[in-house]
């Protein structure tokens, strides 16, 4: 009898498991948008409230050091209840905490709610990593994982784009918030119909009713029913956070925590301060808003560019190049522009490098762990990038509050993915099987 996961891994994809990775991918677009609303809304937050740098980069932070949480200890939890049911929990968790943000009165109200919201962010990316590498055969397997790190910046484009008609039309800030809790709810009901849970899943941890669910699947798929589960290979049985740190493993591990940490420090720097640093130039809100959608049609511009170039060249030499480049990039939007024209165009650049290396770099996280630690491994990496990605806005706030001008401030950030492009130069690794 052969293993379902070597039949999948093998075969062309069944429109069913597309359906499953198509979804996965509009959740990370939700994800984009969720992170990125507090960015839309943080200039006028800081009319209302009359905050300084400081407190607004520790408020753009916030959901990030939840995001780093929910990653690490609900992409854990996703290797031993299933990838299906954590991403129910997040969007559970994602709908409450929008709404919830909505209704912030205060600073300290606000962060706690955004720290709630990031839980459920970061267990929903560690969660469809997952999905998306067991339900793509070996083939596309990068290109999948590529495309759905390419939803992010999709969900930044489009919420983005009715976050900036929110603003403009009803002048509030919380109708940002509102309107991604009532799309992230939506949700819910898709995955409960179009996602089924990963034979990978099932085949590894083999809860009541696997056989069933797995030859469910199956027929759905055209494919022919299991007449019984096969052999258990106990080697892939072991989930544990101390298995990440086993030998052969533990190099792997460090080095692309590194990796993560340093890049999203930089990434998050660009993203978040954004429409601030626009408004700061003397332009209205909404079109602040607009700047950092052109952003983020760069980064989606580059995530279908790595997706694409991972068919003929080794993903990680992709991953290091964009990195460099993006360094480079975002130290030239640090020069300063003077017409939104401009801002728009460099913005576009500086994400186009930034987020094709997170595209290429989930890919290359996916198949650095086998299935059993799939969910965990990509939950730990994410979980310390989450920090570096939260150290950035703040570190930037203070920088600037300390009266550092924009060129300096851009110039030492940028210096995290440069860093990343290092760390990632030193990872050795063999690509892991599906399974």
């Amino acid at each position: 009898m052969e293993d379902p996961r070597a039949l999948i891994a093998r075969e062309p994809m069944h429109y069913r498991q597309v359906i499953a990775i198509g979804i996965a991918t509009a959740l990370n677009a939700l994800d984009g948008f969720d992170v990125l609303s507090i960015s839309f809304a943080a200039p006028g937050i800081a009319k209302d409230w009359g905050i300084d740098r400081a407190a607004l980069g520790l408020v753009l932070s916030m959901e990030l050091f939840g995001m780093g949480i929910g990653a690490f200890v609900l992409g854990n939890l996703a290797d031993k209840v299933g990838r299906r049911p954590m991403l129910l929990a997040c969007l559970v968790i994602m709908g409450i905490g929008m709404a919830l943000a909505s209704t912030a009165t205060t600073v300290p109200i606000l962060s706690a709610y955004r720290l709630f919201t990031g839980l459920g962010i970061g267990g929903m990316l560690a969660a469809t990593n997952a999905v998306v590498a067991e339900c793509s055969n070996a083939r596309r397997r990068n290109l999948t994982v590529a495309i759905m790190a390419g939803g992010y910046p999709m969900g930044a484009i489009v919420g983005g784009s009715v976050a900036s008609w929110l603003l403009a039309t009803t002048g509030r800030w919380e109708s940002v918030f509102q309107f991604g809790a009532v799309i992230t709810l939506c949700f819910i009901p898709l995955v409960l119909w179009l996602v089924p849970e990963t034979m990978a899943f099932l085949l590894l941890k083999r809860p009541a009713g696997a056989l069933e669910k797995i030859n469910r699947t199956l027929v759905r798929q055209g494919r022919q029913p299991l007449p019984h589960m096969p052999p258990v290979d106990p080697v892939k049985q072991k989930t544990s956070v101390a298995a990440l740190f086993a030998p052969g493993l533990s190099s792997v591990t460090v080095l692309l925590t590194t990796v993560c940490f340093f890049h999203m420090m930089t990434f998050y720097f660009l993203v978040k301060w954004i429409p601030k640093i626009v408004v700061d130039l003397g332009f209205a809100p909404a079109a602040a808003g607009g700047v950092l959608v052109w952003a983020n049609i760069g980064g989606a511009i580059g995530s279908v560019a790595v997706s694409l170039l991972s068919q003929k060249i080794g993903i990680r030499p992709l991953v290091v190049g964009s990195m460099i480049l993006g360094g480079g990039a975002v130290m030239l939007f640090g020069q300063g522009f003077s017409t939104l024209g401009g801002l728009s165009l460099i913005a576009c650049i500086a994400c186009f490098f930034t987020n094709a290396a997170i595209a290429g770099f989930y890919a290359v996280i996916a198949q650095s762990f086998p299935a059993a630690l799939r969910a965990g491994g990509t939950g730990l990496v994410v979980g310390v990038g989450r920090a570096g990605a939260a150290f950035g806005p703040i570190v930037a706030g203070l920088l600037f509050s300390a009266g550092w001008g924009l060129a300096p401030v851009a110039m030492t950030l940028a210096c995290g993915t440069l860093l990343a492009a290092v760390a990632l130069s030193l990872v050795r690794y063999r690509e892991s099987a599906i399974a």
